[in-house]
């Protein structure tokens, strides 16, 4: 699970537009923005689009319009792929299989029903990315010129890394899990903004990209990086449970109150009784000194500028591929080429 900071992120998160991005850098969790792609692109009934083959082809069509729409707003993205996860994360994984496969059944079984609304709620949550679905993501990303990174472990770690280096402008993704690892800047809602519906209700809402600094949430909160890290263990994070009933409000108050981790790990023997399941130390490390790859400047400025798009290969992989209209695509394509042929002339090193 995600770290649960939301509620003390709400008064430091700043709406911004597309715009306020120009002329940016920003690594993209992949498999974070994959996931929503997988989640939000469905039928009425759940169904994720597939080609004529019966591959799911959802995340092929948020990445080639959205990636577009970011260009168009000269925002350069540059994808982070998650590696070999923690040891520590196992149990999390599990986790999310179980509750994947409960979800796939009800879905099922709303459709039995005939419960179309709730059948799709149940589809969203049976969302599960496996290797077709990324490779098939690399493939159309290479014929897009988009780049793209393989991080040894955790993707978020590696994109908090080239943030916090002046690779990048700031860290795209949508769980708050990258003010752990450091990233000064998170953007949310970079490539899902738009009118969404709420699950199980007839609502809908405007989703818009929002900006936070770590510098600005660390001041709000009165703490450090190592303070912010053990606020995080207390609620939860995909790498140890957290301490039942303490929620974020009550894990900020213990955490301000004490100056060291064996404090906070006494406090909460002596107070609720508990110790943490996995050993503390252990769980601070993985965000204090994560796998990540050195990427120097001069390396990192030519991968950019060695990127070009293909429009051949997009058609032969989208349209004959994948059964995506030509008409559309081609349109498509051609702004992609447009735009990569002016980044080109202008040079990566002017847009971060």
């Amino acid at each position: 699970m995600a770290v649960e900071l939301g509620p003390l992120v709400s008064e430091v998160k700043e709406p911004i537009s597309l715009d306020d991005l120009s002329n940016r850098i920003v690594a993209v969790d992949a498999y974070n923005t994959i996931y929503q792609f997988l989640s939000i692109i469905r039928g009425p009934d759940g169904t994720p689009l597939k080609d004529s083959h019966g591959m799911v082809t959802s995340h092929l069509s948020g990445l080639f319009y959205r990636t577009i729409n970011l260009l168009e707003h000269r925002i350069t993205p540059v994808f982070v792929f998650d590696g070999i996860p923690p040891a520590l994360k196992q149990r999390t994984i599990e986790a999310r299989m179980r509750r994947r496969e409960e979800a796939r059944e009800q879905w099922e079984k709303a459709l039995k029903e005939g419960m179309v609304a709730e059948a799709r709620t149940h589809a969203m949550a049976s969302t599960r990315i496996n290797k077709e679905i990324v490779q098939s993501a690399k493939e159309l990303l290479d014929y897009m010129g988009i780049a793209h990174i393989q991080a040894p472990s955790e993707g978020e770690a590696q994109a908090a890394r080239m943030t916090k280096e002046g690779l990048v402008y700031a860290s795209a993704t949508q769980d708050y899990d990258i003010f752990l690892f450091g990233a000064d800047v998170a953007v949310r809602n970079l490539t899902i903004s738009g009118r969404r519906k709420i699950p199980r209700k007839n609502v809908f809402v405007d989703i818009t990209p929002e900006r936070v600094e770590l510098k600005r949430l660390l001041e709000s909160l009165k703490l450090n990086q190592k303070q912010l890290i053990w606020l995080g263990m207390l609620v939860g994070t995909d790498f140890n449970e957290g301490v039942d009933k303490v929620g974020p409000k009550t894990a900020l108050k213990i955490v301000r109150e004490r100056k060291s981790l064996k404090e906070v790990v006494g406090y909460v023997k002596d107070k609720y009784g508990t110790d943490f399941e996995v050993e503390p130390e252990e769980v601070e490390n993985v965000f204090l000194k994560p796998e990540t790859e050195e990427m120097r400047r001069g390396e990192f400025s030519a991968m950019m500028n060695g990127t070009k798009a293909n429009k051949e290969k997009i058609i032969r992989f989208m349209c004959d591929q994948h059964d995506f209209s030509q008409e559309r695509v081609d349109k498509f394509a051609d702004v992609l080429v447009g735009y990569k042929s002016a980044a080109g002339q202008k040079g990566i090193g002017a847009w971060v």
